[in-house]
């Protein structure tokens, strides 16, 4: 905790030393939300985006149980550091689990997630226009708790890549490589994986995307391959605001089922 105390201080010292930044002409908003991928842009220096998950919930079935996983208050803190680097502290302040087994028997679970802290360089175009692509790494800080918490710390690296097609029309890549957390809570292991996905602008103020995602988690207790695929609109209302809804399905029989969310970004 004490990690994420010291990150988040040097994040807000650093966005209030750029305070000239503020009289220069932003570039158009580019939120996280919403989607499987990760954007290449980067926040404006001198700047905050806040961006929070209202409601979350995913349904994960098998042949003995059903889960039900709901969370709200999916908090993500961006700041623009330079004109091309961008923090990010984020925080989930509730998770609910509600599992069901053959026999009926249902347990539940509450509580808090866990920290995650980035930096993003973006290495071609910032706006996120063009040609854009970024690294992104990132550590996950064990402060959660058993509902929905990893209880180890986790690291990895996201490299978004992003093309335009057309004045309408884009694609993304976003490939990632993680140590992620073992399910017995203790340790890690290699995941890997990527989202590639077609954006177009609807309207002025609506877009869409439409994504595929493939993952591979080498967990000791049970390696497994997830297959999603999601659909997500963004209503952009004002040059600072945007609103957000969009479904994930599973593909195949080691991924949720389905998962459900809402949310919105503000820029300051």
């Amino acid at each position: 905790m004490r990690i994420a105390g010291i990150f988040a201080t040097g994040l807000l010292l650093a966005v209030g030393t750029i305070g000239e930044a503020r009289a220069q002409e932003l570039r158009e908003f580019c939120a996280d939300r919403p989607g499987l991928g990760t954007p290449s842009c980067t926040v404006d220096a001198g700047h905050v985006v806040v961006e929070a998950g209202a409601v979350d919930w995913t349904l994960d079935r098998d042949s003995e149980t059903r889960t039900d996983t709901l969370q709200a208050g999916n908090l993500l803190l961006r700041a623009g550091l330079t004109k091309t680097l961008e923090a990010q502290i984020g925080w989930t302040a509730f998770g609910h689990v509600r599992e069901r087994d053959a026999a009926g028997a249902v347990t539940r679970t509450s509580g808090v997630g866990d920290i995650r802290v980035a930096l993003r360089q973006n290495l071609a175009s910032p706006d996120g226009s063009g040609f854009s692509a970024a690294v992104m790494p990132y550590a996950t800080l064990p402060v959660g708790g058993a509902a929905i918490g990893a209880g180890d710390w986790a690291a990895g690296l996201i490299a978004p890549v992003h093309f335009d097609l057309t004045d309408k029309v884009g694609l993304s890549l976003t490939p990632q490589v993680e140590a992620a957390v073992d399910e017995d809570r203790h340790g890690r292991h290699l995941a890997y994986g990527s989202v590639v996905g077609l954006d177009t602008s609807l309207s002025d103020k609506l877009n869409a995307a439409l994504e595929i995602q493939l993952t591979r988690d080498d967990d000791p207790l049970e390696a497994h391959s997830e297959a999603l695929a999601g659909l997500s609109f963004a209503l952009q209302t004002s040059d600072d605001l945007q609103f957000d809804a969009g479904a994930v399905v599973g593909l195949n029989a080691q991924s949720p089922d389905v998962a459900l969310y809402v949310g919105v970004a503000r820029r300051f």
